[in-house]
């Protein structure tokens, strides 16, 4: 009888330099989409609100007051959304999940008692997560576009502090897909500090050389404090609170009501 001295090698699944190699990309990007999925499903978070802003912001620094706006509204928006819950969770407080605007929508949001989603990205700076994200709805990325992905899929609203490069880029990404008509769905974008937009972006001179038109000016508002922030998303999202809340993409029937959960204090 000939024996077999060979070692077993490791389960593809199992094998971490194919994992972590090229020919695996793939799988990564699936599994980018798949875990924050499966954490949604049995969260039952039905849609969010996205707050964007800078990561530099701090509540006692030169621009603390968007810090403290974006605190005040996540609570605002939390309270509210908390009356509609169902078997599902609406309109949850959702950031990329660092510091800064971030940390301050998360922390309104759990101020309030509620659930909060944390989308972050690895940096080499800035970015780490703060402590105020529910921590089943902590995650991190490694591929931008798959964090873009998860903004916009559940996203029903998007408030938008001023910030810089990347604030900037998730801005104009969302105003493209909602322009372009590839969103199954109506968004709500709020630009917060009229004052500060209006400066970094001439809305108006794009219509005036023709590459925008005068209905795109319609696809935002502004707003420069909580209650008016608050009342645009309200009288907005207030239709699609009363519909029935039916079968949502993110949500499993295998999942028992009894699986669904309480923010962690």
């Amino acid at each position: 009888m000939i024996e077999n001295s060979a070692a077993r090698p490791p389960l593809a699944y199992k094998n971490e330099e194919f994992l972590k190699g090229p020919d695996s990309r793939p799988l990564r990007i699936l599994s980018e989409y798949l875990e924050p999925l499966s954490h949604f499903r049995r969260q039952r978070i039905r849609d969010t609100i996205v707050f964007f802003g800078s990561a530099r912001i701090r509540e006692d620094g030169p621009l603390g007051e968007y810090y403290r706006d974006a605190r005040t509204l996540a609570a605002m928006l939390t309270k509210w959304a908390k009356t509609l819950r169902e078997r599902t969770y609406r309109y949850v407080v959702c950031s990329g999940g660092g510091p800064g605007i971030m940390e301050a929508a998360n922390r309104g949001a759990a101020d309030a008692k509620g659930k909060t989603i944390g989308l972050n990205i690895g940096l080499p700076f800035e970015q780490f997560p703060n402590p105020y994200i529910t921590n089943e709805l902590n995650f991190e990325f490694h591929y931008f576009f798959m964090r873009k992905f998860w903004f916009a899929y559940l996203s029903k609203a998007l408030v938008v502090f001023p910030g810089g490069f990347g604030t900037m880029d998730e801005l104009f990404e969302i105003l493209t897909l909602v322009q372009t008509r590839k969103l199954a769905k109506k968004i709500t974008i709020v630009l917060y500090g009229t004052s500060f937009w209006k400066e970094i972006v001439n809305f108006e001179a794009l219509v005036k050389y023709g590459t925008i038109s005068a209905d795109d000016l319609a696809l935002f508002h502004f707003a420069d404090t909580p209650e008016a922030a608050m009342q645009i998303l309200q009288e907005a999202l207030s239709e699609q609170a009363a519909a029935p809340e039916g079968e949502i993409p993110a949500i499993s029937r295998s999942v028992k009501p009894d699986e669904l959960t309480e923010p962690r204090s």
